[in-house]
């Protein structure tokens, strides 16, 4: 088996801390979409007594039979996107939150499906204008439950579950990216750039004294091989550059 095929055929630990870090996270977003699509849905059906001048069933959502789980499923994925960025510590943190939120998710959920008349009572008093329970007892013939109040459920469940693996994985999680790091968090690589920065100057007057000498050497030739006058434009021309690399130079060149 050559090299590879052994990289081809096993995942490498970045993979591997990756793949978690995302199955994670994709995880709790399920579980709190899950719980926030079961609020909006009809969790129970209640049917009257024929005593009742209401003849139509009436229809209980989640939002009024669990009214916490709207706002438990917001901060499920809130807590999700926290968790994509955060660092290692506040990480267990967050995930030590994600349990308590599946947990009242399952409590929430839970304790609507024991008792479906508790849940539905304030349905039922608003459409009928009959408080007590002993009066919704003797009115109420029977509560269908619908599916939605068990996808809750698995909602919460899954929450709780996603936190825990959050918990047991957050150090196979991968680092933050280098492009949030700082420009001179490497001590040395600071003293590096600051060596050739302090360097670059040097060279540049360096180079531009040999190119004065090299200038000064063709304008003498010139002069030798033709009748002595020099043109003004090339001395002009050298004049102000010499002026700028006495600027450069930290020296006065009017003086």
């Amino acid at each position: 088996m050559t090299a590879d095929t052994a990289e081809a055929g096993e995942p490498t630990p970045r993979r591997v801390s990756r793949r978690a870090k995302y199955v994670t996270l994709l995880a709790l977003v399920v579980g709190s979409g899950l719980t926030l699509l079961a609020s909006t849905q009809t969790w129970f059906t209640v049917h009257l007594t024929s005593a009742a001048d209401s003849g139509a069933a009436i229809t209980v959502a989640g939002s009024a039979a669990a009214p916490a789980l709207t706002a438990l499923s917001l901060a499920g994925l809130a807590l999700t996107a926290a968790l994509a960025i955060a660092g290692p510590i506040f990480r267990v943190v967050l995930a030590l939150l994600g349990i308590l939120l599946g947990v009242s998710v399952l409590i929430s959920a839970g304790s609507a499906l024991g008792d479906p008349l508790r849940s539905a009572s304030a349905a039922i008093t608003t459409a009928t204008g009959v408080a007590g329970n002993a009066s919704l007892h003797r009115m109420v013939e029977r509560i269908d439950a619908g599916i939605w109040p068990t996808v809750a459920i698995i909602g919460g469940a899954i929450l709780v579950l996603a936190s825990a693996a959050v918990v047991v994985t957050t150090r196979l999680w991968p680092g933050p990216s280098k492009r949030y790091q700082t420009r001179f968090e490497d001590p040395d690589a600071a003293t590096t750039a600051t060596a050739t920065g302090a360097a670059t100057p040097a060279a540049t007057d360096v180079t531009s004294e040999a190119s004065d000498d090299d200038e000064a050497r063709a304008l003498a030739e010139a002069e030798q091989q033709g009748d002595g006058e020099t043109p003004a434009a090339p001395l002009e021309r050298d004049q102000a550059i010499d002026s700028w690399d006495e600027l450069s130079r930290g020296e006065d060149p009017t003086r």
